[in-house]
């Protein structure tokens, strides 16, 4: 499973690359951020570029862990349909091709016959990734590609990466806003039991330097007493240190806020865009823990980052379970553990993957008590 966990890492940097150039590249930028007006406003594309940016990551991963890992294929599941209907009205299903002359002619057929750009897309998907990696050669899991499913998001937080603010960032705080806050996000999962084993994340827009936008990776690992992640956990605070820091969406419950607000006070109660990315804020230690009331995030968005909270001795709970059975005290706490096998067979679309009870991020135990307790019986 080693060599499975580098393949997602590779793939993911691939798909890091495709984003940056998305932005970099003027033809394809154009299309990126424009919106169709007048009598050109109900044609099914080229508003949807963005989206086709994300079935074109997501194929590709599919594409790229296929061929390596075939008994995975049928279990690699995502946010996009790959379905695709051009401005003639013909149906195009998006594949990664096995050319690069072949993919561009494919997505020229969905860019109603754009070659540069389709010409430019094919070319980033693919060109191989060059990444160092450590620490991930000495992993043994025992499970088989066979007992496995994937989790795809390929641009969680799309509107923060098309709108593209560039926010200045101090060391040690987290970005409210922009493009630092869109992730590409990778999970596996065991299909039996739905429990997640190994997260993937990838920052494409982590920083900048002269020469453009740098990204940073990290990945984590928790099946059994395997417990491996590329990141240090955090140093615990004393319970009693006041100040306790909560990682909100800005939309969230104005109950859900108040009920807070004497926890963490002024300062630490704090608000971010992006699901994956207010995660991450927790698994390096920039929150203590993260908190959504509404069902509003789906298991693409948490099976990787959930992962590396495991795999740090953290966690990820059902909020509305938490706070109807209770709340871990001196312990792991497994009641209502989000899982990622089981869809709810009563919504439509996109619903039947959401997490419908909210949910609760945490690395410390003693924090995630002091959060329920004051959210309970709040709303």
């Amino acid at each position: 499973m080693a060599d499975l966990l580098k393949l997602l890492l590779r793939v993911a940097e691939k798909a890091a690359n495709v984003a940056r150039v998305c932005r970099q590249e003027a033809p394809l930028f154009q299309l990126l951020v424009q919106e169709k007006t007048g009598v050109d406003k109900n044609k099914k594309f080229v508003q949807d570029f963005k989206t086709l940016a994300d079935v074109v990551i997501q194929e590709m991963i599919r594409h790229d862990v296929g061929a390596q890992f075939p008994e995975i294929i049928d279990h690699i599941q995502g946010e996009e349909s790959n379905k695709f209907e051009n401005g003639l009205g013909e149906c195009v299903i998006v594949t990664v091709c096995g050319t690069e002359k072949e993919t561009a002619a494919l997505l020229a057929t969905v860019l109603d016959g754009d070659q540069m750009a389709a010409t430019l897309l094919a070319c980033a998907i693919h060109q191989d990734a060059t990444l160092t990696l450590t620490g991930t050669d000495d992993l043994h899991i025992p499970l088989s590609p066979s007992d496995l499913g994937i989790w795809i998001d390929p641009i969680d937080a799309t509107s923060q990466y098309i709108q593209g603010r560039e926010e200045v960032v101090e060391e040690g705080c987290l970005c409210s806003s922009g493009l630092q806050c869109a992730l590409v996000l990778i999970g596996v999962y065991i299909r039996a039991t739905g429990e997640p084993v190994i997260g993937v994340i990838n920052q494409p827009f982590n920083h900048k330097d002269p020469t453009g936008w740098k990204g940073k990776h990290f990945w984590g690992v928790s099946y059994g007493s395997v417990k491996a992640c590329s990141v240090l956990r955090p140093k615990d605070r004393p319970t009693e240190c006041p100040g306790l820091s909560v990682v909100l969406s800005s939309s969230e419950k104005q109950a859900v806020k108040e009920a807070l607000a004497p926890l963490c006070g002024p300062d630490r109660l704090m608000y971010a865009s992006g699901a994956g990315y207010k995660i991450l804020c927790v698994i390096l230690g920039l929150a203590d823990v993260y908190v959504l009331s509404e069902g509003s995030t789906f298991k693409w968005d948490s099976c990787g980052p959930h992962a590396l909270l495991l795999a740090l001795g953290g966690g990820m709970l059902d909020l509305k379970e938490c706070l109807r059975f209770g709340h871990c005290e001196g312990g792991h706490h497994d009641q209502g553990e989000l899982t990622y096998h089981q869809s709810h067979s009563e919504s439509t679309g996109a619903d039947r993957w959401a997490n419908q009870g909210g949910l609760v991020a945490y690395l410390d135990c003693q924090m995630l008590h002091r959060v329920i307790g004051e959210l309970k019986g709040k709303f």
